[in-house]
């Protein structure tokens, strides 16, 4: 451990704790123990403090040679007094190293083996404190508690049973362990949750602690017997204070023998409004290993302690209080009941159909096909279990929106940001068409994409790039056609997240330490012409099924929402699929059913992997008590086997039974590489089967989609900056560049990681590490690569040998100064730097999901310009190429002489390199426009372009204050001038915009017409099933956490007046801007036909994209209010990209609906086309340049 010097209390702590998870031979075997904490029961104090690490001791003994506790120990082996120190012994431990605990450094937590078992551990960190009194100034302990059998994970053990247990990456912040804080001054203060056999939850004060040992289930007392009434309450308007009630007593842990105990007051709640935490167990494998998250750093120990603050209070005295409130009451009104499906034409067959599927189903199996059977507990992502009476198989929901996640032998597509960046319609729906494929090819029933929400707010939002842009009609026509394209295909498409997803900070319960997820407050306008837009495309494009998202919106959680779902997607835009929740965004049960959920996915209740389901048997309970009613349980499942007919995968020919009928279903699995392996992965089954085929669907010949995939890439590469014309390159040089007397060859050099293959495009999983060439950001949008064409790859097959030489330095610190010759003597220098980001369970290189700046990373901004500087003593050119998930700010180096090109090649997946060599060399025109705006500074963006990367609450608020004016709607309200403007993009050729004409079609009306009848929903009689009907049959072998319909016993069944939520009763009006897909038909016809003439006056042929802006009138008044209505300068309302030769002219038409020339008022409920003053249509290349403007 080497010398301590003046290392303080912490700091010989910390270091033990390092040393320890490096040293195998002393210190890591079973009777090397620092501090093991025995749990105290009743009033017996039990404490072990052990102190057997004689290279601790040597170090105590260094600093302090008069510590007492020396005494104790003889070679490492306790006497037994040192078994139940003294609490003066303990003090002294504890505080036998002095020194100034503000001064010391915080250690991270190595990665030690998982197979090393250990009893305890402990961490100090000096550096937290919430403030004199609290936690006062000096330092705090963190004491985990550990099974007597735990084992050492990523950072800290819990208890629970050595095979059910939870391994935390990060013990400062992770609340779903449970730990002990401790000062020198104070009693300890607990925040208690369960693992195995406890109960969850901030208390005001824990008298009793059960034994760990004892694995009782302590199951809830549920009024309802079952259907979990109690946790899955309907008060839909504070859906965040279900989580922490009254609790049964606990012993109070006291490692320091405070003898102070505290009084718990009653919360005054109802006892089912606590909820229990399971466990789950550690994954090892790859692909499970998802979902452990948690790594140490400084922002996760500020979270604890804001968590601390809210959840403990203030420390005083004998006890403690704690601060222990729910949220301000949802701000979402309610919408009771759940509009029945089946009310359009388009969808009437299907319903037809399934309706009569669905009134044959028993209970059990209509609770089947809308619940997921669990984690890792099939083959897919996402399963449902089939209705094998009428012959509905079971589902295979997979991610994702760029490829099919966990598959072999598919295509790893350009990701949506790239797509988005095409401007390219039909790119678009050929992207879909063959993601289609692939997906049914490989048995995917339900393909989970593409995504819109991110739209992209904040543009360092770290989904970003799963979506289109940051536009809404930009994302809704994206969108639309890549569901077409999917379902062209017979695979169900998932618009996902909806909604007001916008950061991965604070998305989701307990993934950040909080309890809750953070809230997203946005007003109905915005909400209308902003977020929901896209979906609101997607549903009139036909989209089978609607993800939710995590965040709460309005304080409400977004898969408990029913003014979202109800209120909004099922009536006023008249979606006819159903609602899934993304993994886990689920937070109650028949309250999240009544609300609008459909279906559950994957299956599992609050936590990963816990087979404890929040609908499975509880769902069927509630329909057996009477608390969820018939008819919403059949129009769940009704939806579910509607949309199965819709894309008709009833057609065997094409949609084979799955074994044991036939050999279709997903022919692939999600947790293994090995062609056989375990059906159930995640349970105790043993039995095995072929679960991989390895059946290749990449197509071949002129139908290979790496093709597609190339074309796509190579059209979302922007060109922003082109000095001399510098590019397209020769691919034997440049000449005037070339010294004849000094050499034969021209000298291009290419420097930066991001050029080269790294460790591979596989190398960590999700793709969450940042090495090698940039082609897809992380998380459960990522897939495996088939392979990836690196640039350096294709460059080097691109330049002609006999003219061009090229020297590579893939990394991102090239040694110039030990060898300047590399860099000075170069003719021209490629630089490649990037920028990644991804979902937020995993951290990259600081980047927790969002990322933590929005520069170019590794160094990237020092690498273009040590490179620039020194390019050829100075004289010789750079381009820069820039592989990202969205804009970098590059006002460190982009107006630098020596950089005369850049590219924004955003995120091209397989065929990056190849790709881009098509646009460097000009084998295709730079097409390619800007789906975002690139500022000069990040402060740009304004306070709504900011992550909210710190808590400012137990239930972190995130206020969309902003309204209508992101990203160029903000930088024209406030005259921001950017570094490239929305839609920018440089072109190899040059166009001529001119001839704007405007037409009426329609004339301008203020209203949309009456909302049309809908057409009358399917039905049946369902008569109350009977109970015996859903237990489980005899001799049914149930397996480990797999969930199921089945109740055991009809014991279970009580029944009681279920407190319904506020507003349940309440009759509610369908809404006018509805009653098509989509919402009002009439919102959809064309009022004005604009068209103009592109004329190619260039030298080469190439690609244009018209973008159409519109400014709404000046002076809109609401009548009824008198409130002046306030847009954006301006907003994208339609685009078409055209190809034109040289000297070729072509008219462009593009189409103005009313809900283009519409703003959603929030009084009448509808959209409004203001009808006096007169719009102004601005025609042109991007947002700033428009050269073309007519009013109307």
């Amino acid at each position: 451990m080497g010398r301590l010097g003046d290392a303080t209390a912490s700091d010989v702590h910390a270091a033990f704790v390092e040393f320890r998870a490096k040293e195998s031979d002393k210190c890591l075997s079973a009777q090397c123990i620092y501090c093991q904490s025995v749990r105290a029961k009743n009033t017996s104090r039990q404490r072990q403090h052990l102190l057997e690490c004689p290279n601790y001791l040597n170090a105590m003994k260094e600093h302090n040679p008069q510590n007492p506790l020396l005494e104790m120990a003889a070679n490492g082996t306790p006497t037994p007094a040192m078994k139940t120190p003294k609490k003066r012994d303990l003090d002294t431990m504890v505080n036998g190293f002095q020194g100034d605990a503000s001064g010391s450094r915080s250690f991270p937590i190595p990665k030690p083996s998982l197979e090393r078992d250990f009893q305890m551990c402990v961490q100090l960190n000096p550096k937290i404190s919430v403030g004199p009194g609290i936690w006062g100034q000096r330092n705090w302990i963190a004491f985990v508690s550990g099974h007597w059998n735990g084992r050492w994970g990523k950072g800290t053990v819990i208890p629970g049973g050595q095979d059910k247990q939870l391994v935390a990456q990060d013990l400062s912040t992770h609340v779903e362990t449970n730990y002990l804080l401790q000062t020198h001054d104070h009693p300890p203060a607990f925040i208690a949750v369960r693992t195995e056999g406890w109960r969850v939850g901030p208390r005001e004060v824990l008298e009793k602690l059960d034994d760990p040992m004892q694995s009782d289930e302590m199951a809830r007392e549920d009024e309802f017997n079952g259907s979990r009434e109690g946790l899955l309450r309907g008060q839909e308007a504070s859906d965040t204070d279900r989580q922490y009630s009254e609790f049964d007593s606990l012993d109070e842990l006291d490692l320091l023998d405070n003898e102070g105990k505290s009084k718990g007051r009653s919360s005054g709640k109802s006892k089912n409004s606590y909820s229990s935490l399971k466990t789950f167990e550690v994954v090892r494998q790859q692909k499970l290993s998802l979902w452990t998250r948690y790594r140490p750093s400084r922002k996760n120990l500020i979270i604890i302690l804001i968590l601390l603050s809210g959840l403990i209070g203030v420390l005083s005295g004998s006890g403690f209080y704690v601060y222990k409130t729910a949220p301000s009451d949802g701000l979402s009104p309610p919408w009771y009941p759940t509009p029945l499906g089946g009310t359009q034409k388009s969808w009437q067959e299907s319903y037809r159909k399934a309706a009569l599927m669905v009134e044959k189903m028993s209970l059990v199996e209509k609770v089947n096909i809308t619940t997921g059977t669990g984690w890792s507990q099939d083959l897919c992502v996402g399963n449902t279990a089939p209705a094998t009476s009428v012959g509905f198989p079971r589902l295979c929901l997979q991610d994702g929106p760029l490829g099919i996640r966990f598959a072999d032998h598919s295509t790893a597509f350009p990701a949506g940001i790239t797509v988005g960046a095409t401007w390219n319609r039909d790119l678009m729906y050929k992207r879909g068409r063959a993601h289609g494929l692939e997906a049914r090819l490989k048995g995917v029933n339900v393909l989970l994409g593409p995504c819109m929400g991110a739209l992209g707010r904040m543009p360092a939002g770290g989904r970003n790039w799963e979506g289109f842009g940051s536009d809404p009609v930009l994302q809704g026509v994206a969108a639309a056609a890549t569901i077409r394209g999917i379902q062209d295909e017979g695979v169900m498409a998932t618009a996902k997240h909806f909604i007001a997803n916008e950061q991965e900070h604070f998305r989701q319960s307990f993934e950040w330490g909080l309890p809750n997820a953070m809230s997203s407050n946005v007003d109905d306008r915005t909400l209308h012409e902003l977020y929901l837009w896209p979906f609101a495309e997607s549903v009139k494009a036909g989209v089978a099924s609607v993800m939710c998202s995590y965040n709460l919106v309005n304080n409400s959680y977004a898969c408990g929402n029913s003014k979202l779902m109800n209120g909004i997607l099922k009536d006023e835009l008249g979606f006819q699929g159903f609602v899934q929740s993304d993994w886990l965004a689920q937070r109650s049960g028949v309250a999240s059913a009544l609300a609008g959920l459909d279906m559950s996915m994957p299956g599992d209740g609050l936590f990963w992997a816990d087979g404890n389901s929040l609908f499975g048997p509880h769902l069927t309970l509630a329909a057996l008590n009477g608390s969820l009613p018939m008819e919403r349980l059949n129009d769940m499942a009704m939806r579910t086997v509607a949309a199965w007919y819709q894309l008709g995968q009833d057609d065997k020919s094409v949609w084979p039974a799955p074994p044991p009928e036939g050999d279709g279903g997903p022919n692939f699995s999600s947790w293994t590489n090995d062609e056989v392996g375990l059906i159930h992965f995640g349970s105790d089954d043993k039995t095995t089967a072929v679960v991989n085929k390895f059946i290749d669907v990449q197509g071949t010949g002129e139908d290979f989609h790496g093709r597609l995939a190339q074309a796509i890439a190579a059209e979302g590469i922007v060109l922003v900056k082109n000095e001399d014309h510098i590019l397209p390159l020769s691919r034997k040089g440049s000449s005037d560049k070339l010294d004849l007397a000094a050499a034969s060859k021209f000298r291009v050099g290419v420097f930066g990681e991001d050029a080269g293959p790294g460790d591979g495009p596989n190398a960590c999983p999700d793709r969450a590490c940042n090495q090698g060439t940039l082609a897809s950001g992380w998380g459960s949008g990522a897939v495996e690569f088939p392979y990836l064409v690196s640039p350096i790859q294709a460059l080097e097959s691109a330049f002609d040998s006999d003219h061009v030489n090229i020297t590579t330095f893939l990394t991102n610190n090239p040694p110039f100064k030990q060898s300047p010759e590399i860099i000075h003597d170069q003719d021209l220098c490629l630089v490649f730097i990037n920028a990644d980001a991804g979902e937020g369970y995993r951290t990259v290189d600081g980047n927790r999901g969002d990322r933590s700046d929005l520069y170019a990373q590794k160094g990237g901004d020092s690498l273009v310009q040590m490179v620039t500087d020194s390019c050829g003593n100075g004289e010789s050119d750079t381009v820069v190429v820039v592989h990202a998930v969205g804009p970098i700010i590059m006002d460190n180096w982009v107006d630098l002489p020596g950089v005369k090109a850049v590219l924004l090649a955003h995120l091209p997946g397989e065929e990056s390199g190849n790709a881009l060599v098509d646009v460097l060399f000009g084998d295709m025109d730079a097409s390619g426009r800007l789906p975002y705006t690139v500022a000069k500074v990040p402060e740009d963006y304004g306070k709504g372009g900011q992550i909210l990367y710190y808590p400012n609450g137990a239930v972190p608020q995130q206020d969309f204050a902003e309204g209508l004016n992101i990203d160029y709607r903000h930088f024209d309200k406030f005259d921001i001038t950017p570094r490239y403007e929305f839609g920018f993009g440089l072109s190899y050729t040059t166009f001529a915009f001119a001839d704007l004409a405007l037409t009426t079609v329609k004339a301008k009306s203020s209203l949309p017409s009456p909302r049309p009848e809908d057409l009358d929903p399917p039905g049946f009689d369902t008569p109350p099933p009977d109970p015996s009907t859903a237990l489980f049959p005899a001799g049914f072998r149930k397996l480990k956490k797999y969930v199921y319909p089945y109740i055991s016993s009809t014991d279970e069944i009580k029944r009681g007046d279920y407190p319904y939520p506020q507003g349940y009763t309440t009759k509610q009006h369908p809404s006018q801007a509805g009653g098509g897909e989509g919402g009002n038909p009439s919102l959809f016809d064309i009022h004005l036909n604009v068209s103009i003439t592109l004329t190619n006056t260039g030298e080469r042929k190439g690609k244009e994209v018209v973008q159409l802006y519109l400014s709404f009138p000046d002076s809109v008044i609401e009548e009824s209010t008198g409130e002046a209505i306030e847009f954006p300068n301006k907003v994208l309302r339609a685009f078409e990209k055209v190809e034109l030769d040289v000297g070729e002219s072509q008219q462009v038409f593009m189409g103005l609906t009313r809900k283009d020339l519409s703003y959603w008022s929030v009084v009448k409920q509808n959209w409004v086309m203001p009808v006096g003053g007169d719009f102004t249509i601005r025609v042109g290349r991007s947002s700033r340049d428009l050269p073309l403007e007519g009013r109307w």
